[in-house]
Parts: C-alpha cells; structure tokens; sequence
C-alpha cells in the first residue's frame, strides 16, 4: 500500500461520503514556512535554507445521528528536501456508536490516529501510529494507520481494541534535506515477518480515574514501529561513512503503563514500558525495560497579570543503554511555557534537551500568537549544542535552524 494508493483510495472515499452526507463540514488551514540553517552543510546538494506551502484540509460528515465520517489530508511543498514534498492521508474513517446496557460502545473503522501517553517530549507507551519524521524531528506528526478500532465505556472505565492490519514505515529526510543521517537510508524496509508489512497486529488498553490519579495500560503484539538498522555498503565503496542503512522492522510484544498524578501544585506523570523481541544496536535480540518520570509545576497569575508559567522536567531512560536504538537511552528534558492568556493566544516555550550517555545537547525555542481570527503566527529554532554519532537517525551537528510560518485557518 503506497501512499499514493492510501491517498487515492480516500479520495475516493471521501467524494462518496460526501454524496451521502446529511451534514458536511470542511475546515483546514494553510501556511506558508521557511527555514534557515546558518551553518555550513555537510552534505553535498543540501542548501542553507528552504521554503514551503502546506495544505491541510479535514472534511467531517453525518450520514445519520450515530454514524459519520472525517477525512483529513495533509500536502506539502518544500523547496530543498523532495521527500517533505509530498501528501498524505492522516485520517478517513468512519465512525458509529450506541449503547449497550449502562455502557458505551463505538467502532471507527479505517485510517485514524490515537494518543497514548503523559509525557511532553517523547511517548514510549505511544506505538499504534507510525512516526512521520520527516515532517519535524521533535513535534511527532503520525502517519495515518489502517485499523478497526473498537472501543467500550463506562463508569468501570474505558477499554480499547484495535486490529491494525498493514504497517507503514517511518519517512526521513533525503540524502539532499537537511536534519538527515550522516548515512543514506533506504527507502525500501526489511520485515521479520514473512508477511512484510501485511502482518496483521493489534493491540488493546484499558483506561481509568482513581481520585486524583488518572491510569492506563496497555499491550501490543505485531510489527515494531521503531526501525532498527541493517547496514550495507554502497556499491565498490570500502568507507563507513558511505554505508546504507535499510530500516528492519522486528516482530514485538509491548506492555505499556501511563500514570499521572494530579495535586495542587506539582503534577507528576510516568510512562513505563516492557519490549521483547526487539533487536537493539549491535543487532541483538534483546527484552529492555524503559520508563519516563516527569512532574510539572504551573503558577497563575503571574505579577498580578493573566500569564501563567508551567516548569516541566523529565528523565527519560532506556535499560538497553548504549546499545539503544533511539536518541532516549538516558536523557532530561528540561522546559519552562509561558502562557501570556491573552485574547491573541500568545505562547512562549524554552526547552533543553541533555543525553548524559551520548553526549549530545539541543535547544528548542517556540513562539505562537494570532494575528487574526483566522491568522496565526509561529516561530521555532532548535539549536544543536553537539550531535553523537551514535544517533543514526540523524546528524545535526550543522542543522540548527530558525523557522517561521504563517498559518491561515478555514
């Protein structure tokens, strides 16, 4: 399944639905966005800055009281990177519900995106939808996942069941964009399933409040969404450097748990997972634990004005180590947001990442405010202090960067 036959496919659905809707609502935005790298690339082609317009339109439909429909698109032009100039569909699925005793039932069948977590930065429990990477490297976009997601409420809590029947592997920069792998990745994934991307996985989660404390658990069984990476060398080369890497996409079991803990004046919040079958750096079959610890502290009325500011902190840890196969083997993230609550929407957010094992170290910088009813202003830079080379996913030693974009909303 490609995402041009995912794109076509909704389409098609999408002007179907549309034919049969008692009630059609089309809302979106579009933006217009540059960025700028103002150090020297280290990579051939790869240029110091890039532009671009990105389209993101939802359709939402009712064919009846307890039945409707969301299609929701997103196409993007960038002048410097040709794997971010392209469409996707993030979500085309439809959507029914009841009741069955005391409880609640609904069923939303099709592409869908859900959130599992608590965490700010990264989300380890978080694995039903496919990361889209080359989208942004820290904000997590997903990729739209074919499911049937079936789900059942009531006053016992929340119980969630999804059949996924097709994986969809992770997006990256190309060889000529910048926030890239020093290596090349290919585009074309390795599977240990015989069945490649066609296994059928699912998962389950059952949610509930306990007082002051908000709780969910979770299972997965099927493909990982965390690549780890097969390395090849290009044809007549006998340098690393000039090495592939093929994505390889293991079979896994994963037991989540998310907790957040809510007092007056400091929230705290865990994710902690179980892996097994995964294979870690070295390409070894290894079962890890990982966990999250955050606790987040806000104070209102600051000075005697409607701004508020949130402290956050959060220590995330991998038990594999060096031989981790993501950027998170023992890292604190440390954020300050500040919320002036004002009628334009004004936001402020600082951010310092540090890897205690890798040695790597960033900055993140975010302002938002509204220029309108329908106008919005954002501006991001994230500063890259030092890269390790032991990340594969990317090299950002000379790929700090200052962005900007104007989004319109319809």
């Amino acid at each position: 399944m490609t995402r041009l036959n995912v794109l076509v496919t909704s389409l098609v659905f999408l002007v179907g639905a549309g034919a049969g809707a008692q009630t059609l609502d089309f809302s979106g935005e579009v933006g217009l966005e540059a960025r700028w790298f103002p150090q020297p690339p280290l990579f051939e082609g790869q240029r110091p800055s890039a532009a671009g317009l990105v389209f993101e339109p939802t359709l939402y439909g009712e064919f009846s009281e307890r039945t409707s429909f969301v299609v929701s698109l997103l196409s993007r032009y960038d002048s410097a990177d040709s794997n971010r100039t392209h469409s996707d569909v993030r979500e085309a699925y439809l959507l029914t519900y009841g009741n069955l005793g005391d409880s609640s039932w609904q069923v939303r069948a099709g592409l869908g995106r859900v959130f599992w977590g608590v965490a700010e930065l990264n989300n380890i429990v978080d694995i039903v939808n496919q990361l889209d990477l080359v989208e942004h490297p820290r904000n997590r976009p997903k990729l739209g996942q074919p499911m049937v997601h079936a789900t059942l409420s009531g006053g016992w809590g929340v119980v969630e069941s999804f059949l996924l029947p097709f994986h969809r592997s992770r997006t990256f920069p190309s060889p000529k964009g910048r926030l890239r792998s020093r290596f090349s990745i290919d585009e074309e994934p390795v599977y240990e399933s015989s069945d490649e991307s066609r296994h059928v996985d699912y998962a389950v989660r059952y949610t509930n409040s306990l007082g002051l404390l908000d709780f969910g658990v979770s299972g997965f069984v099927g493909t990982s969404r965390e690549p780890s990476f097969l390395a090849t060398r290009q044809s007549g080369s006998t340098e690393p450097m000039q090495a592939d890497l093929i994505p390889y996409y293991e079979q896994i079991r994963q037991f989540g748990l998310d907790l957040q803990f809510t007092t007056e004046p400091v929230l705290y919040k865990l994710e902690a997972t179980h892996v097994s079958g995964a294979r870690n750096l070295a390409l070894e079959e290894e079962s890890y634990q990982a966990f999250i610890l955050g606790a987040e502290h806000t104070a209102y009325e600051l000075y005697g004005t409607p701004a508020s500011f949130t402290l956050l902190g959060e220590w995330h840890f991998d038990g594999r180590g060096d031989r981790a196969t993501n950027v998170w083997a023992n890292d604190l993230f440390l954020a300050g947001f500040l919320s002036f609550n004002d009628v334009d929407g004004t936001e402020l957010v600082a951010g310092l990442l540090i890897d205690f094992d890798r040695t790597s170290r960033s900055v993140n910088l975010e302002f938002k405010r509204r220029l309108s009813n329908y106008l919005q202003l954002r501006v991001e830079s994230i500063v890259v202090l030092h890269s390790d080379p032991k990340d594969l996913a990317y090299d950002g030693r000379r790929d700090s960067f200052l962005g900007m974009g104007f989004y319109a909303s319809f």
